[in-house]
């Protein structure tokens, strides 16, 4: 017959080790869990506004949101009421509002869907302008913006309605308009 206190040292060690699984079963069960295909963001910010300098430290950029939204699987960014200001020096700036928007890993392409407005306000050398679109793809690098949704740019008295646009933000500033374009222009 074995010792009795190497029974006892045997008995306690295999407590032990039950007590110590049980506890750690308990503590996986009790992290939350994901589905697989719902995203969960590391951060959020409310009210957020960024300003992007140019070479001369002047605001190149201005992105504001409701709220915005990052997801470390992808690295992709989401935005609720996104504002984006494209800053011309001297000249009004371009104002580019939508009602969500959706920004790649690298910056390098943002996506304002829903309803889209680009506006800017009359300067010395230009009337006021403004671009109604839907889903519009931004290269914010470049100051360019392109959609194949119908556009009405409207300046004043002047429409001019089509299907499908590019447009180069940064001065000087030009708009391409791809298709079915038709102009309503009031005569003086």
């Amino acid at each position: 017959m074995r010792h009795p206190l190497f029974i006892w040292t045997l008995i306690a060690l295999l407590a032990g080790t039950t007590w110590w699984l049980a506890g750690s079963r308990r503590v996986e069960q009790a992290e939350p869990t994901t589905h697989a295909g719902v995203r969960e963001a590391d951060y959020y910010l409310k009210d957020m506004q960024a300003t992007t300098m140019n070479e001369a430290g002047r605001p190149a950029r201005t992105l504001e949101a409701q709220e915005l939204r990052h997801y470390p699987g992808d690295g992709t960014t989401e935005l609720t009421r996104p504002r984006l200001t494209v800053h011309q020096g001297k000249q009004p700036p371009w104002l580019v509002v939508s009602d969500d928007g959706w920004i790649s890993a690298d910056a390098s392409l943002v996506l304002l869907g829903g309803e889209v407005h680009i506006t800017r306000d009359a300067g010395s050398d230009n009337r006021p302008m403004r671009i109604d679109t839907r889903n519009l793809r931004v290269q914010p690098r470049q100051d360019y913006a392109e959609t194949d949704e119908t556009v009405r740019v409207r300046s004043e008295q002047d429409r001019i309605d089509a299907t499908g646009m590019q447009a180069w933000l940064r001065s000087p500033a030009r708009i391409k308009l791809l298709a079915n374009v038709k102009g309503y222009y009031a005569s003086p």
